[in-house]
């Protein structure tokens, strides 16, 4: 009997917690917006009080009316899209040799050792100080922009895959081993999959600095793009546009780690943190 009220408690206490995720969910998002909220009612009305002069720090109701103008005349758009394009072509190029170094150098134990100073060496360095030696090396165009992003998030990718190969559980190798496992099959097979966690963390964080390379990039050299815009705007002295390029900024931000969020979810449903969340 006690048994099975025990059962029962803990039957009754699952559906607790599955009926009450959703409500404090819905109450997660009102928290949120009510944070928003108040912040921005908060900066309005320092402004309209006169605590700050607009010129400084603009009002959201000036931002909005940028952000609509920049809508209507199809410069957001056309910025947000070369922004995005040039951020997702460095992401690609610099993760897939990121991870095809990390794989091979933790397969090659020698040259691991030969290389690991010059890596950290080259990982120490401020990349984003680079910038304006690569757009004098490529100009102003696309290219110096995936350049400026590769090299931030080239490193990231390589480490992180290197981390995470080298973490591979070694009764796991000598096993298959022991069942005739080629190389390449350990390295494909075993050494991969177990990395993976890793690897996704060090795309989450690539992409963000994939972005922030164009960014970078784009302020420092560019007729195009949000580093573009807000250069520009700042150079006019326009507060509001500088604000609407940052806001659309971080929304593309946000939009890109929820996707790598969704992606790392489906691929890796196996791992007990995903499917619990």
């Amino acid at each position: 009997m006690a048994a099975s009220d025990t059962d029962a408690l803990l039957i009754e206490a699952g559906a607790g917690v599955g009926v009450g995720s959703e409500p404090d969910r819905r109450r997660v998002i009102f928290a949120r917006l009510a944070v928003l909220l108040v912040f921005l009612g908060l900066w309005q009305l320092v402004v309209a009080i006169g605590l700050v002069d607009a010129f400084w720090i603009s009002t959201p109701a000036l931002i909005v009316q940028e952000l609509w103008h920049l809508l209507e005349n199809g410069a957001l758009v056309s910025d947000v899209a070369v922004t995005i394009y040039e951020a997702l072509v460095a992401f690609v190029v610099s993760s897939a040799l990121g991870i095809i170094c990390g794989l091979l150098l933790a397969r090659s134990p020698f040259w691991d050792d030969v290389l690991a100073p010059f890596v950290l060496a080259l990982n120490s360095l401020p990349r984003v100080a680079l910038a304006p030696l690569i757009i004098l090396w490529f100009g102003i165009g696309v290219m110096a922009k995936v350049v400026t992003a590769f090299t931030l998030v080239f490193f990231i990718l390589l480490v992180n895959t290197l981390g995470g190969a080298k973490n591979v559980d070694n009764d796991i190798i000598t096993i298959a081993r022991l069942m005739g496992a080629s190389e390449r099959d350990i390295l494909w097979k075993v050494t991969f999959p177990s990395a993976l966690p890793w690897i996704f963390t060090g795309l989450n964080l690539g992409l963000t600095y994939s972005l922030l390379g164009v960014i970078v990039a784009e302020i420092l050299a560019s007729n195009h793009g949000l580093g573009y815009l807000i250069a520009a705007s700042a150079a006019s002295f326009n507060t509001a546009g500088v604000f609407a390029g940052l806001i659309t900024l971080a929304v593309v931000a946000w939009l890109f780690s929820l996707i790598m969020r969704k992606v790392e979810a489906r691929l890796l449903r196996w791992k007990p943190s995903l499917t619990s969340a």
